[in-house]
């Protein structure tokens, strides 16, 4: 099982690391914006883009190749990977009602990922502590799956708080 830390260096910018060695960061174009940029460590980038009506659909592209998707749903953020030509689905969710950990499930209902959030008050921010199960450790494209996933918990929160 992994353990991974993602950092904000300030409302626009997240390292993800492992052990102290980074690999890869997600970098956002303006505050609250749900456009980004993934950059990893061997230096290939990935971009986030809204789509739809009220950018209800998030898709994460190498140049005008569709990787990943994310949307909101009923039951949380509903995740379709499609590395090399494989779909996968996912659900990101939160592990109880006032929780401040959110769950990776796949498709049969294995847990495969937990993140735990923390609030910097004094950076007006969030730090993420992220554990993973070996399904997730063993995945391909494993790095740009985290911080994927930090973006959808980005998303979620802004959504939740424009909601309030």
């Amino acid at each position: 099982m992994g353990q991974y830390k993602a950092n904000s260096t300030n409302s626009k910018s997240f390292s993800l690391t492992i052990e102290n060695t980074k690999i890869g960061e997600l970098n956002y174009t303006k505050w609250y914006s749900f456009k980004a940029e993934i950059q990893l460590a061997d230096n290939s980038n990935y971009q986030l883009e809204p789509k739809g009506f009220w950018d209800s659909k998030i898709e994460l592209k190498k140049a005008e190749k569709t990787l990943l998707e994310f949307k909101m749903g009923w039951k949380g953020i509903l995740i379709t990977t499609n590395f090399n030509e494989s779909k996968k689905k996912y659900l990101l969710k939160l592990k109880g009602l006032l929780s401040n950990r959110f769950i990776l499930i796949d498709a049969e209902e294995n847990e495969i990922l937990t993140v735990d959030t923390d609030f910097k008050w004094s950076k007006l921010n969030f730090d993420y502590t992220i554990e993973t199960s070996t399904e997730l450790d063993n995945m391909e494209n494993k790095e740009l799956m985290l911080l994927t996933i930090l973006h959808c918990i980005n998303y979620y929160l802004t959504i939740i708080v424009a909601a309030a």
